[in-house]
């Protein structure tokens, strides 16, 4: 695909916060799942949040790596939600069901981070 994707993590309130941008493909998702997985377990937050506003496309694998990283967070008792799915990413998550599954309503979007 044509953007590579960009991704940045910091911690705020205890939640990890992993912002990622351009396309989530087979090109791009190891090094996205490596850094989620990686910063779940080295830093051990309460609340894992993908802000993921500025992704542009987002393929089966990129599902995958969120499924990896929803069940990494789970087996350390974090929550894990996906915030500000952009148009694309949340057709993608209706389609596949998991649009409740990774998504936080409105009210509770910014609960978490500042």
């Amino acid at each position: 695909m044509g953007n590579a994707l960009v991704t940045s993590q910091h911690l705020a309130d205890g939640a990890a916060v992993i912002d990622v941008r351009g396309e989530l493909d087979v090109t791009t998702v190891n090094g996205f799942r490596t850094l989620l997985v990686d910063t779940i377990k080295r830093q051990q937050p309460a609340h894992v949040v993908i802000d993921m506003r500025r992704v542009t496309f987002m393929d089966s694998t990129g599902i995958g790596a969120l499924v990896v990283g929803y069940n990494t967070a789970h087996e350390i008792g974090a929550d894990f939600v996906v915030r500000n799915p952009s148009p694309f990413v949340l057709r993608q998550l209706h389609i596949t069901g998991l649009t409740d599954v990774f998504t936080a309503s409105a009210a509770d979007q910014g609960t978490h981070v500042s």
